[in-house]
């Protein structure tokens, strides 16, 4: 079956304190909107949405975390370093979600 929806962005790596200190990229708004028009097809709930990343090369699976009305898309410190992303970098990178 192919995928509801793939996306290609780029953004800057930025921190977040939060319960847990982490790395994320925030996906731009015009993509936000349209993994929200997709959520409900591909949420496994609390508003988590499941995708397959690539970086570079790197394919990784992952969930947006809802933040602000946007999207956050966490980096794993295995995926930063493999990749050698640091804060402030801008990543390209493509997420494709698929239904439940």
């Amino acid at each position: 079956m192919p995928p509801l929806l793939k996306l290609a962005f780029k953004s800057e790596v930025i921190y977040w304190r939060g319960p847990a200190p982490f790395f994320f990229l925030r996906l731009p708004a015009e993509d936000a909107d349209l993994v929200l028009k997709i959520s409900k097809q591909v949420t496994y709930g609390w508003g988590v949405i499941p995708t397959d990343v690539t970086i570079n090369g790197y394919e990784f699976y992952t969930a947006l975390i809802p933040k602000d009305g946007g999207y956050l898309l966490p980096l794993k410190k295995a995926v930063r370093d493999k990749l050698k992303i640091e804060l402030g970098d801008n990543v390209k990178a493509e997420a494709v979600f698929s239904s439940n």
